[in-house]
């Protein structure tokens, strides 16, 4: 063997043994990796601490958030986050800061934000398209509801209120509980509050929907209805509204403890139609009154005019005091259209508020959290009817709190 080939060969070997180290070093480093990732988890751990991470299959495996995430600093987000692209937003109710988030090493790190003035959360947000983000939330100070458009790229926004009108005589607070935009204009659910009783606060027994001219906000409808309370709810915690195939909107309106705080109204489904601007005066769907017979929260699509409502079961809680932590949560699929309700085998669920439900490629993904038999991602197949468990989490896992699509 020539000095020059001895040369050349002991090169090729370093290079080989330095691709074999980094391609460790990368396999090592993309367990905790997020950004790429098809789906977003954010997860509680039974020790109280708080993890993202990120997975490409809901189907099998195991996912320990603690060693496969990264933590959640400043910790209690899980409300407030949206994820989109790769990146998390929020608002930062101290700085009314709108804040950009993403992963750098290994690290939940904010990469940008900007001020918006009169924000101190989101209580509904929708795309306009895939680089423009429509926040909206009632500003207390003024008593005005506001908006900001959000260029996400450049991180600029455009801001101003709604033409809807402030609290009075009893109330002293506003709820928006849905958004939406419906031939060229964009229609408004929300409630009024009272916020001065110290046993807690009341909701007005009235579901309230603004018609808004577009891009000027301006009213030009107010539409009431009694049927129930507190139309929606604050979308960043989980889906309350969506849009059928044919462009048909429904809602549901909770006015249980949870949200509403007015239980003696039934929640119930609204609907608006596709080519309308008023609350549809022959469909309401009367879920208290249904065989559920209790109230629930989230409402999701799943296609072929079916939902998923998670209800409350009634008898298994005492009040908001453990409403959180016990399991007392069923999952129905609702046919929207003969307005009946078949419950899913399913664990009983606890949380009060998750973002918990992903259709895909007519599967519809479930994560329900456990004290008896554990933390899992269940499958469910509206064809079959057929349920199975998926992507297992770790025992060391309390809550699944948010499962979203990430890209």
């Amino acid at each position: 063997m020539t000095d020059n080939f001895k040369h050349i060969f002991k090169t090729l070997l370093l290079l080989f043994v330095i691709g074999q180290l980094a391609s460790c070093n990368f396999q090592k480093s993309d367990q905790t990796v997020i950004s790429g990732k098809k789906y977003s988890i954010y997860a509680m751990m039974k020790d109280g601490k708080e993890y993202l991470a990120g997975v490409d299959s809901l189907r099998g495996g195991v996912l320990n958030p603690e060693k496969s995430g990264v933590k959640v600093v400043p910790d209690h987000l899980f409300y407030e986050l949206i994820a989109h692209n790769d990146h998390y937003y929020r608002i930062d109710h101290k700085t009314h800061r709108f804040i950009k988030y993403y992963i750098k090493n290994d690290a939940f790190t904010e990469e940008s934000a900007l001020k918006l003035p009169g924000f101190s959360g989101i209580e509904n947000y929708t795309w306009l398209g895939s680089d423009t983000l429509m926040i909206i939330s009632y500003d207390e100070k003024t008593q005005k509801i506001r908006y900001a458009k959000i260029q996400i790229k450049e991180m600029k926004a455009t801001q101003g209120v709604m033409e809807i009108p402030a609290p009075s005589g009893a109330f002293n607070w506003v709820s928006v509980g849905f958004s939406k935009f419906m031939n060229d204009k964009i229609l408004v659910g929300y409630t009024y509050h009272d916020y001065s009783n110290q046993k807690g606060y009341t909701t007005s027994d009235t579901v309230y929907v603004e018609v808004l001219s577009y891009p000027d906000m301006k009213s030009v409808a107010r539409l009431k209805d009694i049927r129930s309370a507190y139309p929606g709810g604050a979308n960043t915690r989980q889906s309350y509204f969506f849009t059928d195939e044919k462009g048909d909107f429904y809602f549901v309106a909770c006015p249980g403890i949870a949200a509403g705080n007015n239980p003696d109204k039934p929640t119930g489904i609204y609907r608006i139609r596709a080519s309308q601007e008023t609350l549809d005066p022959d469909y309401f769907f009367n879920i208290s009154g249904s065989p559920i017979q209790n109230h629930g929260y989230g409402f999701w699509y799943i296609g072929n005019g079916k939902a998923i409502l998670r209800t409350e079961r009634k008898g298994l809680f005492t009040g908001m005091q453990d409403h959180w932590k016990v399991p007392h949560f069923d999952f129905y699929v609702l046919d929207l259209a003969a307005k009946s309700t078949t419950r899913l085998d399913l664990p009983l669920d606890k949380g009060t508020s998750r973002q918990c439900v992903l259709t895909e490629k007519g599967l519809v993904y479930i994560t329900v959290n456990s004290d008896s038999d554990g933390s899992y991602v269940w499958i469910y197949d509206p064809k079959t009817g057929k349920l199975k468990k998926g992507l297992k989490f770790t025992d060391d896992v309390d809550y699944i709190l948010r499962l979203e699509r990430f890209n």
